[in-house]
């Protein structure tokens, strides 16, 4: 281990020609199979993978990290030692194979030995998002029945220690960091102490077969409750080679990694192409340091999703000069051979920006269900509006009704315990995405609308809007909510006040009735009611609509649900204000 430039880890630090795919790429995915497999089926595991890319690499770089502070590169040796250091310490904690484990954390170096450890164990990764209010986490440390969980940071635990109930004191937990906290009245192991006093001996690696459930994330579902996507060895793996077949990767390339890994996408697209192609993965220090640390780092792969090419076209626009928009390969080290993008659809502004760069946005297309890749572009197969090709392996076809439905080895187990949504979801082997579109004669996938009442942001977040309407609605000064925001970069709200009471509220605080009264009365309120929701779930902004949504002006259906469309397009205009400068 040690500190330094990428550089270091990079042949010649020179940027490498198109990759061919390695030998075996094409044969892992067809027979999953190599060296370190399972007996029992030939198949060859994440963590196989992992410890044959230590056997292939051993001493070279790895993975770069920084915190605070100066790169530290660390060789696959350098990892190996610490995962199995962590494996050793879980298992000494009863973490046995199948348990239940919650990874609570940004990214940083802990978050990828804790992933490999458990894979190593075979115990199954439940990692929460750190963005999530300390009554979601705890809903998912209780649901998924964890037995063991780890925290980053006191903020963190903190989160957690509020909302854990009394009754789960028998779950040991670890703490990346110092903190006071203590959940469950239990206080901490520390994570330096249990590695250093883990056992130095080589740890017995569990053997996993392709149907074992190696993750469990939770996503929202369209009524707001969060399902436990269960995926598989088989799932994640096969994904993996499918995209490498594609999107063919050299040991030299350097990928940079700053989307959050307890999503599925930089989870498989990152992490786990890092982990198969044995390339060299850089960590930035968060999403809000990347363009810095891509100078740095010098990388030539880059997955992102729409918000962030949007904010680097920006960035390049607004340092132009008299010669043109400033180069976003420049920026970001000048290496970079393809930026690939998920999580959102991209806007044909920002495709064309890239485009005429010479650097097009290589878009792909999933969900958390499918592993999460479905279809993907590459330099050599993309087209403007497209959310790429089918991948090598899999099935994808539209329905009479136009949803988009996927058949093959990455589509999930299951929601975890939940047959019923399970049972919705997968009908006769065929994954429903709840998105609308087609594929074209070529494989290209389009998406055309979403069946589905979720909203995607342009971060990628998935929100429920029923969940927050209803949430809203139970305020007695709130009759009527809509929520907007899909593909926006935060959400926004109509509102319809109830006026009687809206009015007896202000009489009653003494306010003069007035337009910004209003607005300060139900401001306060709408941030009362989605207090204990993520971040990605605030309302940023609201406008007030004088008039109810009705089913005579086509705006309720006879259920009395929204008709969403008829409503965008009646306040359009109002909707586009909302999104005309940043929030405050």
């Amino acid at each position: 281990m040690k500190g330094g430039r990428p550089d270091d880890g990079i042949a010649g630090g020179q940027p490498s020609g198109l990759p061919v795919p390695a030998p075996d790429v094409r044969d892992r995915r067809k027979a999953g199979s190599l060296g370190g497999r399972s007996e029992m089926s030939g198949f060859l595991s994440l963590a196989g993978h992992f410890w044959s890319s230590l056997e292939r690499r051993g001493d070279r770089p790895a993975l770069w990290t920084r915190r605070d502070g100066p790169w530290v590169t660390r060789t696959w040796l350098d990892i190996a030692a610490d995962v199995e250091r962590l494996a050793q310490a879980l298992r000494s904690l009863g973490v046995e194979p199948g348990d239940r484990v919650v990874q609570i954390a940004e990214n940083r170096y802990e978050w990828v030995i804790t992933d490999l450890a458990l894979l190593t164990i075979g115990a199954i990764h439940v990692p929460v998002h750190s963005t999530l209010s300390g009554e979601q986490m705890a809903y998912q440390i209780e649901h998924c029945g964890a037995r063991c969980i780890l925290i980053s940071t006191d903020e963190l635990a903190g989160k957690v220690e509020s909302s854990v109930p009394a009754a789960m004191n028998d779950i040991p937990w670890i703490a990346y960091e110092a903190t006071r906290a203590r959940i469950a009245g239990r206080a901490p192991f520390d994570w330096d102490d249990l590695l250093r006093d883990a056992p130095r001996v080589a740890i017995a690696r569990h053997e996993a077969r392709p149907s074992d459930v190696a993750t469990i994330l939770y996503t929202s579902g369209t009524t707001g409750e969060p399902k436990g996507v269960m995926l598989t060895q088989e799932n994640l793996v096969s994904n993996v080679l499918g995209v490498l077949e594609v999107m063919p990767q050299s040991p030299d390339d350097m990928r940079l990694g700053f989307l959050p890994l307890s999503h599925i996408y930089a989870r498989t697209c990152d992490l786990y192409t890092w982990l198969v192609a044995g390339t060299v993965f850089a960590m930035a220090e968060s999403r809000f340091t990347f363009e810095r640390d891509a100078a740095e780092t010098r990388p030539t792969m880059l997955n992102a999703v729409p918000y962030y090419y949007d904010r680097l076209m920006r960035d390049a626009i607004e340092s132009s000069s008299a010669d043109g928009p400033a180069s976003v390969l420049g920026r970001l080290g000048g290496r970079v051979r393809a930026f690939c993008g998920g999580g959102a659809a991209l806007p044909e502004h920002v495709f064309d920006f890239f485009a005429s760069q010479g650097t097009p946005v290589l878009m792909g297309y999933g969900l958390t269900e499918s592993s999460p890749v479905i279809s993907v572009s590459s330099p050599d197969h993309y087209r403007r509006g497209a959310a790429g090709r089918v991948l090598p392996g899999i099935e994808v076809r539209a329905t009479d009704e136009g949803e988009l439905i996927t058949r093959g080895p990455h589509v999930m187990a299951g929601y975890y315990r939940d047959d019923e949504s399970t049972r919705r979801a997968i009908v006769d082997g065929w994954l429903r995405t709840g998105d609308l579109g087609r594929v074209d004669d070529d494989g290209f996938v389009w998406i055309t609308g979403r069946k589905k009442e979720l909203i995607v942001t342009l971060a990628g977040k998935n929100v429920a809007p029923v969940l927050l309407e209803s949430l809203l609605t139970e305020d007695p000064l709130i009759h009527q909510a809509m929520i907007v925001g899909d593909g926006r970069k935060y959400l926004a709200a109509l509102i319809v006040a109830d006026q009687d009471r809206l009015a007896e509220h202000l009489a009653a605080a003494g306010l003069e009735p007035s337009h910004d009264a209003e607005r300060s009365v139900l401001g306060e309120r709408i941030a009362a009611r989605l207090a204990r929701l993520g971040a990605h779930e605030q309302v940023r902004r609201f406008t007030i609509v004088e008039t109810p949504f009705s089913i005579e002006a086509g705006e309720l259906t006879p259920k009395l649900s929204l008709r969403r469309d008829s409503i965008v397009d009646r306040y359009a205009d109002r909707i586009e204000r909302l999104y005309s400068e940043e929030p405050p």
